[in-house]
């Protein structure tokens, strides 16, 4: 029997091959990877991982799913971890490791920041997403599709947009294009150096009125000296602003609250 789509859970299931080939192609798994898969659906991808790797872990919260995936030719080589992702402990896998999915589109965005918890252990993320998220990802400063997504996930990754997925190669199609992004941590020390909590509050408040000028939205924020020090001009609106200098902008307030409270 035929599975029907579940909408509730996003799913739209990969079926052409030569995408599933190229996307193997640039993945490259080998034999020991400690490989996780987030939504394998009816098997697809997974059939080609399985084919490259000793055993693969997959995280499917669709019961009648992960019980075929369970009851498999290739069980031997499965763990099925019958969850929602966001509840899911990363932490539980063998470090380090690599993730791949086809990500259900209505909540990917929340993955992905969730999976920035974990990416000290992670070697690299190749993703399945709808190609706007991936186009505002990847995106440069001073264009449209940048904002706060391209200055988080671009602080701590390295990222590339690998090719594109019409519609028509997944059943049901869906109404969007898709796009398979490839992530991979930027060193451990460079991440670890991201005062987290201020460097999410200053992107968080700089683009809460993008057109508005730095001077307005970081007023009770950022203090005209540390942006100075940072190199930017208050009179610049966020798009403007790099990732790399909301960095700079957050380290230099946590610098100012660890000396206060030295002194």
């Amino acid at each position: 029997m035929k599975h029907q789509a579940k909408k509730r859970f996003g799913q739209h299931f990969l079926t052409d091959q030569s995408v599933l080939s190229n996307l193997i192609g640039e993945m490259r798994p080998r034999a020991d990877d400690t490989l996780v898969e987030i939504g394998p659906g009816l098997g697809a991808l997974t059939f080609w991982l399985l084919k490259a790797v000793n055993h693969l872990q997959v995280i499917e919260i669709d019961r009648d799913l992960a019980e075929k995936l369970r009851m498999g030719a290739w069980k031997d080589k499965l763990t099925v971890h019958e969850v929602d992702v966001l509840k899911f402990d990363f932490g539980q896998l063998p470090a380090p490791f690599r993730v791949v999915g086809n990500l259900p589109y209505n909540i990917s965005s929340p993955i992905l920041f969730a999976l920035l918890e974990v990416a000290d252990q992670v070697i690299d993320q190749h993703f399945m997403l709808q190609k706007e998220v991936i186009d505002r990802m990847v995106a440069a400063p001073k264009t449209s599709d940048y904002g706060r997504l391209s200055v988080m996930l671009q602080a701590y990754y390295d990222m590339d947009h690998l090719f594109d997925v019409p519609p028509e190669c997944f059943d049901p199609p869906p109404r969007v294009m898709s796009a398979i992004v490839r992530m991979v941590p930027k060193p451990a020390q460079q991440r670890a150096e991201i005062p987290g909590d201020i460097f999410s509050r200053v992107v968080s408040t700089a683009f809460s009125q993008r057109r508005k000028m730095l001077r307005n939205t970081w007023a009770n924020v950022v203090p005209e000296h540390i942006a100075t020090a940072a190199g930017i001009a208050l009179t610049a609106r966020a798009e403007e602003i790099a990732s790399a200098q909301f960095v700079h902008v957050a380290q230099l307030l946590a610098n100012t609250v660890e000396n206060r409270a030295s002194s």
